[in-house]
């Protein structure tokens, strides 16, 4: 059974994999780290058992957030977790009175767009260029909601 809880430095070098897994320019371990000290950052580990499968990362400034990113092991990938850590993180970021959530994803990412969508979000503008490896455009999606 997955379980969900906020990151601790035991999780960083299993997030740290993920992130070099997953994306062209990683965050580094010493990255990771600095925003467990960072009063302005919540991360959150999907767990299954003690092996992180998951991970979503978000940074809140006075009522709004702005999510960093988002990886699930390709081994547990279509089985619910990603959108389970969205959910986490929204009930988690209500709970601290932040009313709203943005995040920018790649064009061409049709599967993450489609969860955000499934999810309440609501595209509100482009980066163009935004992403560098490969060079490519970024959606900026937007979640509100009320307290």
């Amino acid at each position: 059974m997955i379980c969900y809880e906020e990151m601790k430095t035991s999780h960083i070098p299993a997030v740290a994999q993920l992130e070099i897994e997953n994306f062209s320019l990683p965050w580094s371990e010493n990255a990771l780290q600095s925003e467990l000290s960072n009063p302005l950052s919540l991360w959150l580990v999907a767990l299954d058992e003690d092996k992180v499968v998951g991970y979503v990362g978000a940074q809140i400034v006075p009522d709004e957030a702005d999510m960093m990113n988002l990886a699930v092991d390709g081994k547990y990938r279509r089985n619910g977790i990603g959108k389970a850590l969205v959910q986490q993180l929204l009930k988690r970021l209500q709970e601290r009175s932040v009313r709203s959530l943005t995040l920018e994803v790649r064009v061409s990412n049709l599967p993450a767009v489609s969860l955000y969508e499934a999810l309440g979000f609501k595209t509100v503008g482009r980066r163009p260029n935004y992403y560098q490896k490969p060079k490519e455009d970024a959606f900026i999606l937007r979640k509100e909601w009320q307290l």
